[in-house]
């Protein structure tokens, strides 16, 4: 066995690519047990776009997790939350009950929410939406097809959510759970926004 020490540049390589690779594990998550799904955890930053520099919305179209097609168009004129989550995600877990006091809270101001279960099962699925008295539709999206649609302003991390204009424009991006008290102002804000 050689018992030379590594040259300097080659000690600093090998550092560099350690470093790099524990800052990835420390943002990521494992998807559903016995698959390679990765996925990135946000940190609930949200990100406000301003009117002017909206632009025109995805045409995501798909079926719900009972099996109904859903068109995101048929929503335009009303103010749309989106949230991307899946069963086996826990900050998904924590947030859920926050996401259904904020659309009942605004359902009849006519602000709809909408749920994105993605790289999922069914089965956990509907478990999850039974679990936590779920009131708002989600479609089901495990190939990401639904999801891909908006990669003007992706959700980037499981969970985010994407609150659209009245003209069907992505107005904000919390990526990450969310909070009652940090989705609400927003959701009031664009709602508002005439």
């Amino acid at each position: 066995m050689d018992a030379r020490p590594l040259p300097t540049h080659a000690l600093a390589g090998i550092l560099a690519a350690v470093a790099l690779l524990s800052g990835c594990t420390a943002t990521q998550a494992s998807g559903p047990a016995g698959s390679d799904s990765r996925y990135v955890a946000g940190n609930g930053d949200s990100q406000v776009i301003k009117p002017a520099a909206r632009k025109a919305g995805p045409r995501a179209e798909g079926a719900t997790l009972d099996d109904k097609p859903f068109k995101l168009a048929d929503l335009e004129g009303k103010v749309v939350v989106i949230n991307f989550w899946a069963s086996w995600c826990a900050p998904c877990r924590a947030e859920a009950p926050a996401l259904e006091k904020v659309y009942t809270d605004n359902k009849a101001r006519g602000v709809e929410f909408v749920g994105v279960d993605i790289k999922d099962g069914k089965t956990p699925a509907k478990a999850f939406i039974r679990s936590f008295k779920v009131g708002y539709p989600s479609v089901f999206d495990p190939d990401g097809r639904f999801t891909l649609a908006f990669r003007d302003i992706p959700p980037n991390a499981v969970p985010s959510t994407l609150v659209l204009d009245r003209r069907g424009r992505v107005a904000v991006r919390i990526v990450g759970s969310t909070t009652y008290s940090k989705l609400t102002p927003l959701v009031t804000q664009v709602a508002a926004e005439k």
